[in-house]
C-alpha cells in the first residue's frame, strides 16, 4: 500500500473518530435539555400548585355556623347599631381594626360622633369588613371583629371598640391575630373580661358572621375602610372638599332639620 493511501485511511479514521466525538457531544447536550426541560417543568407544576393553593386560601371560608352578636341588625344582621334608634340620621361606617386610616378616622372623629350619639342626634351602623387579612396575611382583623362581636354580645361593643383602634399595632404587626392579646386589651373595659366573653373569643363564637360581612363589603362596591355615609351618602374622602368634624356637625345637624 502507498503511503498515499496509508495517510487518507488514517485521514479518514480521524474524521470518523472526530465525528463520534462531536455526536458524543451532541447527545449529552441534548439529555442536558432533556433533563433540564423535565426540572422546569416540574418546577412549573409546583409554582401553579402554589398559586392555587394560594389562591384557595384567599377564598377560603370560615367554617362553622352563622352567629349574629346581640342586637345585630339590618340586612343579614351585619350591622352593629349604636345610638337612639329615634335619632333622624343614620352614620354607616364600614371599618377594618388592623386599618391605619382607620385607626386615623377614630383618633379624628371620634369624639364627635359619640356626642352626637350621646345627644341622640346621630346613630351608627358600624360594619366590620377584614380585608387587611386579605392584603397582609394574617388573621389579626377577623379575630378582632370576633372579639368586637362578643363584646357587643356583652352590651360593650363601643368602648371595646374603642380600646382596639387605640391601641393598633402597626398595619405589618399581626398582634390582633392572638386572642390573649385581644382579651388583654378587654381589661381596659370594665366588665368585659369574664369567662363568656374569654370563650367567645377564643371559640371564635362569631367569626362566620364577620367573613359574611367582609363578603358584604366587597360586594357593596366600596372603594375602601373607612367608608362613611350619612344617610346613605358617602362624605368621606373627597380630597377637594375634606369631611371635618365640624362639618360633620354640621351635616347631621342640616340632616335633622329635614
Amino acid at each position: 500500500m502507498s503511503e498515499k493511501n496509508r495517510e487518507g485511511k488514517r485521514a479518514a479514521r480521524d474524521r470518523l473518530a472526530e465525528e463520534r466525538e462531536r455526536q458524543k457531544s451532541r447527545d449529552k447536550q441534548r439529555r442536558v435539555l432533556i433533563v433540564s426541560a423535565a426540572v422546569v417543568g416540574v418546577l412549573a407544576l409546583a409554582a401553579v400548585a402554589g398559586l392555587v393553593a394560594a389562591n384557595s386560601g384567599d377564598d377560603k371560608e370560615t367554617s362553622g355556623p352563622l352567629s349574629a352578636p346581640k342586637g345585630a341588625s339590618g340586612e343579614d344582621q351585619l350591622a352593629i347599631p349604636v345610638g337612639k334608634e329615634s335619632a333622624k340620621s343614620t352614620l354607616t361606617i364600614w371599618e377594618d381594626f388592623r386599618c391605619p386610616a382607620c385607626k386615623q378616622f377614630e383618633d379624628t372623629y371620634r369624639k364627635t360622633i359619640h356626642e352626637l350619639t350621646d345627644k341622640g342626634q346621630l346613630k351608627v351602623e358600624y360594619h366590620l369588613a377584614t380585608i387587611i387579612d386579605g392584603n397582609m396575611g394574617g388573621s389579626g382583623s377577623l379575630r378582632a371583629a370576633n372579639a368586637a362581636a362578643c363584646a357587643q354580645d356583652a352590651g360593650k361593643f363601643t368602648p371595646y371598640h374603642d380600646v382596639l383602634f387605640t391601641n393598633q399595632p402597626p398595619e405589618t404587626d399581626d398582634a390582633f391575630s392572638k386572642n390573649s392579646k385581644l382579651i388583654e386589651l378587654a381589661g381596659g373595659v370594665d366588665g368585659l373580661v369574664t369567662d363568656t366573653f374569654k370563650k367567645c373569643v377564643d371559640d371564635g363564637k362569631h367569626d362566620s358572621w364577620a367573613d359574611k360581612s367582609n363578603k358584604a363589603f366587597q360586594e357593596a362596591g366600596l372603594q375602601g375602610t373607612p367608608s362613611v355615609l350619612l344617610d346613605g351618602k358617602n362624605i368621606f374622602g373627597d380630597q377637594k372638599n375634606p369631611l371635618t368634624p365640624a362639618k360633620l356637625k354640621a351635616k347631621v345637624e342640616e340632616a335633622n332639620k329635614g
